[in-house]
């Protein structure tokens, strides 16, 4: 459910999550890794509003592609 406070548009983390195509608990991983920065914005409960630079963010995170380490071809490989 979007949330509206003073015209601007928040998010809940089950909402950025699923638009990320991450668990809630891949997402709370990566907050206690230092992998994501956490956000600027909380409700008085303390729960977590995501604005569209932070949804961007996560999407961006979510996106990237590491290398597998034991995948690659050590570069002595390709001289002869």
């Amino acid at each position: 459910m979007v949330v509206m406070i003073k015209g601007k548009k928040y998010y809940r983390t089950a909402e950025v999550c699923q638009k990320a195509g991450i668990s809630r608990s891949t997402f709370f991983r990566w907050l206690r890794q230092g992998t994501f920065q956490d956000v600027a914005n909380f409700d008085r409960r303390g729960w977590r509003l995501f604005n569209e630079y932070d949804l961007k963010r996560l999407k961006a995170e979510a996106s990237q592609i590491k290398p597998d380490k034991k995948d690659e071809v050590p570069e002595m490989a390709f001289k002869k």
